[in-house]
């Protein structure tokens, strides 16, 4: 709130500019120690009505009207400002800006979601389903008022500002997902979050293909085209209609209990640590299945053999009914 802040300021500013006035004026009209100065200037300003310390000199009189005066001008302004704030309201969301940011500052490892758009919907609630933090970045005011309704961390912006994603809290965040309209925008987060936090994982949205190896290039680390993704999946329920009704179905019932879930070989007990996907005997114990492998270089196996080691750096895709992801939580 930067109208606000300035008000704020200069309210403060002028209040003790006045004081400061007023204490250096009586010292060196009166000659009064600096707390007698003080005292007398206190008792002027807030007109209480206690008699000067002694009688004044025509000089001494001229500069306590001087005081009243400018003293008066001043605290009304700051009653009309604070009133003004606390009518519109102003006041009690400068605080709600400032308890959001606190609890910002306190997120770690946390997913920033830039825009909330279709797209952006759509990411925050699988993320709300799988109890992960996160901040939308919204410049629309409208948005804003609906995200607070639905009791989100957010921050007022243009994400593809520097201080903006300061603010979400980037240098600390472990995802960033750019869902805005333009690609072009889009680019600028990803330029941006890659140079505040290279450790963040960026994920952007992208209309055009001819925009998706730019993103690249800046440094999005995967580059979503819904379009494309839409147009893909219409024709895949033509040529392989089973397999993608059966992928769909671990998706949308994963919205609420999961069917797929990923297992970062580092979170495991030590003792499985260079031991085999056998050893980890994950059929037995939770009824779930390991249907891929991903090394510490990032390639992915498909159906990993048994007797593949578990290093650190791994992760397991595994698979099973909600009761079983279930207690392959539990377990592990």
């Amino acid at each position: 709130m930067p109208i606000l802040q300035s008000k704020i300021n200069k309210i403060v500013v002028l209040v003790v500019s006045i004081m400061a006035i007023g204490t250096i004026g009586y010292v060196v009209l009166s000659n009064y120690n600096l707390v007698d100065a003080l005292y007398m200037t206190v008792i002027t300003v807030t007109t209480v009505g206690f008699g000067e310390l002694r009688p004044f000199s025509p000089e001494e009189k001229v500069f306590t009207i001087f005081l009243i005066l400018t003293s008066i001008t001043v605290f009304g302004y700051a009653i009309s400002a604070f009133s003004e704030y606390l009518v519109s309201g102003k006041l009690f969301e400068h605080f709600k800006h400032k308890k959001v940011e606190k609890e910002i500052v306190r997120l770690k490892g946390h997913t920033i979601v830039c825009g909330f758009g279709r797209n952006g919907k759509q990411a925050i609630l699988k993320l709300r389903n799988y109890n992960k933090k996160f901040v939308v970045v919204e410049k629309n005011k409208e948005m804003i008022e609906n995200i607070d309704a639905g009791g989100m961390l957010n921050i007022e912006g243009d994400a593809t500002l520097d201080e903006t994603l300061l603010k979400a809290g980037i240098e600390k965040a472990s995802f960033l997902i750019t869902a805005l309209p333009s690609d072009a925008d889009n680019l600028f987060v990803v330029l941006t979050a890659s140079q505040l936090n290279p450790k963040c994982r960026v994920i952007s949205r992208a209309s055009n293909e001819s925009s998706y190896s730019k993103l690249k290039i800046a440094g999005a680390d995967n580059v979503i085209m819904p379009d494309k993704l839409g147009g893909d999946h219409m024709a895949s329920l033509v040529t392989t209609p089973d397999v993608i009704e059966f992928v769909d179905r671990l998706t949308i019932e994963g919205e609420t209990t999961a069917n797929l879930e990923e297992i970062a070989v580092d979170d495991l007990p030590k003792k499985y640590l260079n031991k085999t996907i056998l050893d980890l005997d994950l059929r037995r114990q939770t009824g779930c299945t390991v249907i891929g492998f991903r090394n510490p270089d990032r390639d992915y196996i498909i159906n990993p053999e048994a007797d593949i080691k578990l290093i650190a750096g791994s992760h397991l895709i595994v698979l099973g009914r909600p009761e079983q992801i279930i207690k392959l939580r539990e377990l592990f």
